[in-house]
């Protein structure tokens, strides 16, 4: 493919979308006509269970979309995969490339490669130009009065309410520009087995923000056997839908919502902040808890075969979807971190692994909330009953029976722990560590 004139790459990863596009906005603006590239990093692959990742089939039908719409425009998406230093290093020899743009990444691994892609298109005389987009307020947007990152989040809240204006919400049209595009075809998205993967069937589903859903979702939210959730966690990960669509949508609809998407840019700022708390607890003195990590344990609660229903049809709809109803999600992470005394970030490791919707500033926040390590966490002492749980939020046991069928047969394990023993051992456990 022989492209002599200048051009701007816009390197597409978690904006998998022509609309609303803030980095593409401002590439599309500019001077150069803009050539889209995505990149499979091989650092990320290489991690990831080639038999059971989902999202690789999920990212593949967005590209496919994605492509669909470049392809309407005379221009199509070169997939490459590799590491991206050398596939834009590679890219600037071929191409004569004026700039790069790109949206913010806020993960440790995402800003350490942005850093090293930066600094070798910086020896080369072109700038990677990068823009918020994955957020509403990122780094340093919303600070105490005290100029500190906030650590509890109502008053991040407010803070984020307070701030929010028109100019935060305003659309960029980014889809409406169709001639500013690199004319070419060659861009094919390939097959998840041409990269080392399982193809998964049906596993994207197109993004809609159902209005009865969100108007009800304080009302339905709780309870896993109901439709109450609005399944657009994969869509924000991976940026099928911008955060801006969806923030709007929940001012005019449902403050309730509204909170759960505030909570992920919390958590985001958390992350950026406080890079530790991906290996260790935001609250210090929790890294002192005697985890007993007991594998067979840990096995039967990844399998759901622990004897607890709830437990197990969380678990079991995680392994069998990729997906787990929030409440439940609370469920599991406080029985492994607590009644089985299991590390949280084991749990973490493991929803990493099999979470459509995985966000690391958001996995990791849940899961240290869960076991009282993390930034405005339930306190320590707060176990939950999962037998209770069950009873509140699935008191038919229609969401127990769809994922646990033998559940009340000769044929359900035994309970693998007494709760109450199981309380109190953690109870003992946690006081000597957070009180000493």
């Amino acid at each position: 493919m022989k492209i002599k004139s200048p051009l701007v790459i816009f390197w597409f990863r978690r904006d998998l979308r022509l609309i609303d596009n803030a980095g593409l906005w401002a590439a599309l603006s500019g001077e150069f006509n803009v050539f889209p590239v995505f990149i499979f990093d091989t650092c990320i692959l290489n991690k990831l269970d080639k038999k059971t990742d989902t999202r690789i089939s999920f990212i593949i039908e967005a590209l496919h979309r994605l492509n669909d719409d470049l392809k309407e425009r005379g221009s199509s998406l070169l997939v490459l995969h590799g590491k991206p230093l050398d596939i834009f290093s590679d890219l600037t020899k071929k191409y004569n490339v004026k700039g790069v743009y790109t949206n913010e990444d806020y993960e440790p691994y995402g800003l350490a490669r942005d850093k090293e892609v930066s600094e070798m298109l910086s020896e080369k005389g072109i700038t990677l130009f990068s823009f918020k987009d994955h957020v509403i307020f990122s780094k340093n947007s919303l600070l105490s009065g005290a100029g500190k990152p906030y650590g509890v989040f109502t008053p991040y809240s407010k803070k984020w309410k307070e701030t929010l204006g028109v100019n935060d919400l305003k659309a960029y049209q980014s889809e409406t520009i169709k001639d500013k595009w690199v004319v070419h075809n060659g861009g094919v998205v390939p097959r998840a087995e041409k990269l080392g993967f399982k193809t998964f069937r049906n596993i994207y589903k197109v993004p809609v923000l159902d209005h009865s859903l969100i108007v009800n979702y304080q009302l339905n939210r709780d309870f896993p056997a109901i439709d109450g959730t609005t399944l657009i966690g994969p869509h924000l990960r991976f940026g099928t839908i911008s955060i801006r669509t969806c923030v709007r949508f929940a001012c005019d609809t449902n403050q309730v919502w509204l909170n759960q998407l505030i909570w992920r840019d919390f958590f985001i700022q958390i992350l950026w902040h406080f890079p530790r708390v991906v290996n260790t607890s935001y609250r210090e003195k929790f890294d002192r808890i005697e985890w007993l990590n007991n594998e067979e344990d840990f096995e039967r609660w990844k399998n759901g075969k622990t004897g607890v229903p709830i437990v197990d049809a969380g678990m079991r709809q995680l392994n069998q979807t990729g997906y787990m109803h929030n409440r439940v999600r609370m469920i599991v992470a406080s029985f492994l971190s607590k009644h089985l005394l299991i590390d949280w970030r084991w749990g973490e490791a493991y929803f990493a692994s099999k979470l459509l919707d995985y966000e690391l500033a958001s996995n990791n926040g849940n899961w240290q909330w869960a076991a009282g390590s993390g930034v405005d966490a339930s306190p320590w002492f707060r176990i939950f009953n999962p037998v209770l749980q069950s009873l509140k939020f699935d008191p038919s046991g229609a969401y127990v029976r769809q994922w646990v069928p033998e559940f009340g047969t000769p044929r359900y394990t035994s309970l693998m722990i007494n709760l109450d023993l199981g309380r109190k051992r953690c109870l003992e456990v946690f006081k000597r560590a957070v009180q000493e």
